[in-house]
């Protein structure tokens, strides 16, 4: 369906929020008829409301679960899950359901910009932006984009031109995204997350998947995780599309990886049976804890397909910069190292983290999300010095520890309120010994105690510094 297509068109848009907004606002811009249900009737959703219902889009809030009569195309934010009654009254209609992403694809111009996308459990944000930096390094016009923040709606209808997108999708979104068909994707890896959403580990891992459908050039996979590799199997590719995977050990042919140092691509060269590009050092990237090398190994064999060249790869890679609260450096005190990784919301986050340091005091906890820790923690045990748990679902973790960690001292505190981090903080600090690392790696959402992981991540932070 293409732009002109829209005039007159009833769509119903099902969610508000930072997708649902301009997607409602872009549809009615292109002639639709639009109405917009959102199951909650909160204050933010009444004040996006006033934003929408001048432009004459209908909303109807505290209502998610009616088909409005006559609606011949449902377009869905992410968050919504496939189960949702209203996607039950529309297959039983005929309505067709797209997501953000198909709408975007779908309403691409002629001579539209590349994508280059990334999906995977974890480290999509860093990877997408490590891409996003290569790319600009080789002076293409490209942006960040899609689940990162950026919606692909205003990209891809905005006045401003690019060459390629870098762009980062969740397996919500690829859920909806039947045609997608970029130029090349990885799936950086898959562990258990969201099931509540999918079902089950098999359809998480199939949404997954969907971003190698289709591509032309590369489907990049992790070596480390076979179920990425799995998922390139399993995809129906245009022919001539290659299987690039990434590793952080030697790399074999149509591989990148590290050598003595080095990242180094065997699958971009013109003999990669016998010869390999040098294209950056460990050094480059920042920080170079393992899960962030394979990041950066994963974006720059995205960059390779596209045809960027090695001496922009090291560029970009050198004048990349992490967000806030991953892996994020606070302050040294009294010899102790203080990191925010408050990012890791999940077990295979906080794996990564614990991972990058070999001697830890932890402070973890928060909503499990249905998790568990017992492999969480036999891995870590050998790093930790100690332990401090916080949040409702700190008594799994506890759990763990005593099963797997028997002799790592544990500090469980029994509080939710204001000071409750500031006293992690001082605990983690008594259990520390000059040369450690407290971090703040929780493998848990934040929600019982913050309103997300960023204003975790600041409290830890405020509370280190007034220690110095």
């Amino acid at each position: 369906m293409t732009a002109p297509e829209f005039g007159g068109k009833h769509v119903t848009v099902a969610g508000l929020g930072v997708t649902g907004v301009p997607v409602a606002r872009a549809l009615h811009g292109l002639g639709a008829v639009v109405t917009v249900v959102n199951g909650g009737d909160d204050e933010r959703a009444r004040a996006q409301a006033a934003e929408l219902t001048p432009l004459g889009i209908t909303v109807r809030l505290g209502d998610g679960a009616s088909l409005p009569p006559g609606t011949e195309l449902v377009v869905t934010t992410p968050g919504w899950k496939p189960s949702s009654p209203l996607f039950a009254a529309a297959e039983a209609a005929g309505v067709p359901v797209w997501g953000d992403v198909e709408l975007a694809w779908r309403l691409r111009g002629p001579g539209a910009a590349a994508w280059l996308a990334v999906t995977g459990t974890n480290g999509k944000t860093t990877t997408v932006r490590m891409l996003a930096s290569i790319l600009e390094a080789a002076g293409l016009r490209t942006a960040a984009v899609g689940n990162i923040g950026v919606p692909l709606i205003d990209v891809v209808l905005g006045e401003e031109t690019y060459d390629v997108l870098a762009v980062e999708l969740s397996s919500y979104q690829l859920h909806w995204a039947p045609s997608l068909r970029v130029h090349s994707g990885a799936v950086l890896n898959l562990a258990p997350d969201h099931l509540d959403w999918h079902g089950s580990m098999e359809a998480y891992a199939a949404d997954k998947g969907r971003i190698y459908e289709g591509n032309r050039v590369a489907c990049v996979y992790n070596a480390a995780d076979p179920a990425t590799e799995a998922l390139v199997r399993e995809a129906d590719v245009e022919e001539g599309c290659r299987a690039i995977g990434f590793t952080l050990g030697t790399p074999g042919p149509s591989q990148l990886g590290v050598v003595d140092g080095l990242l180094v691509d065997r699958a971009f060269v013109e003999n990669r049976q016998k010869s390999a590009q040098e294209l950056a050092e460990v050094a480059d990237i920042n920080p170079p804890a393992p899960h962030n090398i394979a990041n950066a190994l994963a974006a720059a064999a995205l960059a390779r397909a596209y045809g960027v060249e090695p001496a922009a790869v090291r560029a970009g890679l050198r004048a990349f910069s992490p967000d806030p609260h991953r892996i994020e450096y606070v302050a040294e005190v009294d010899g102790v190292t203080y990191i925010d990784d408050s990012k890791a919301t999940n077990t295979h986050a906080a794996e990564a983290s614990l991972a990058a340091y070999p001697h830890i005091v932890w402070i973890a906890g928060g909503l499990a999300k249905g998790a568990g820790f017992d492999d969480l923690v036999t891995g870590a045990a050998p790093r930790l010095r100690g332990a401090v748990l916080i949040g409702a679902d700190r008594a799994l973790i506890r759990e763990a520890l005593e099963k797997h960690a028997p002799g790592v001292p544990v500090t469980d505190l029994d509080r939710t309120d204001e000071g409750a981090m500031a006293a992690a903080v001082a605990a983690a600090a008594e259990l520390a010994e000059p040369g450690d690392t407290v971090l703040l790696a929780p493998a848990c959402a934040s929600m019982d105690m913050f309103t997300n992981y960023n204003v975790r991540g600041d409290v830890f932070a405020q509370a280190v510094r007034a220690r110095r």
